[in-house]
């Protein structure tokens, strides 16, 4: 049991990170959305805030992994609206409310481990989407060079959603990188 308060506390850091903030991310906060006792939060995270924080950002990583993880096997532009649509329903479904934990912290936690933990995770997106791009036939150095520009385009387009309260923007950043996506050197074009 004690595991699943520690991960609905962890949940419940993500979700506020991602709509508020590193700095509006507090234990009071973090109970009040995960419904978890008072007690809970020195006891799960004796480290404080940084180590809730921290758990957070793994929990929403591996989430992320996982959604790319049922990309495999996809052609690039699919995906590209594989992991772009998943942003767009969080999008849609928060009514605008809902960003990226990761940026988050790094826009708002300062320099220090939670930024370079964030940084690290980051990375793995990356791998991750170079693999699948590998995986799909893309050029080693064109599928990690994509991976990083797709990451980069979607975060930024999922920030100006959210300040735009419009897919618009959105919607044009994906369809760039789709069209990028399908013309992206491949082994067979070798």
């Amino acid at each position: 049991m004690s595991t699943g308060i520690r991960d609905l506390m962890a949940d419940a850091a993500a979700r506020l990170l991602a709509e508020e903030g590193y700095q509006a991310t507090s234990f009071t906060e973090v109970l009040a959305a995960s419904g978890a006792p008072r007690g809970s939060i020195y006891h799960h995270f004796p480290g404080g805030k940084d180590e809730l924080v921290r758990a957070a950002l793994e929990r929403q990583a591996d989430r992320v992994i996982g959604g790319l993880d049922r990309l495999a096997g996809r052609t690039p532009a699919d995906i590209v609206d594989g992991f772009a649509a998943g942003w767009r329903r969080s999008l849609e479904k928060t009514d605008f409310a809902v960003g990226c934990s990761l940026v988050a912290v790094t826009a708002s936690a300062g320099p220090g481990e939670l930024r370079a933990d964030a940084g690290r995770m980051f990375a793995r997106w990356i791998a991750r989407l170079s693999a699948l791009f590998a995986a799909a036939g893309v050029e080693a150095s064109a599928a990690e060079a994509f991976a990083a520009r797709l990451l980069a385009g979607i975060e930024g387009a999922v920030a100006i959603a959210r300040a735009q309260r419009s897919l618009h923007t959105f919607d044009l950043v994906v369809g760039g990188l789709r069209d990028e996506a399908a013309a992206l050197p491949t082994h067979e074009k070798e």
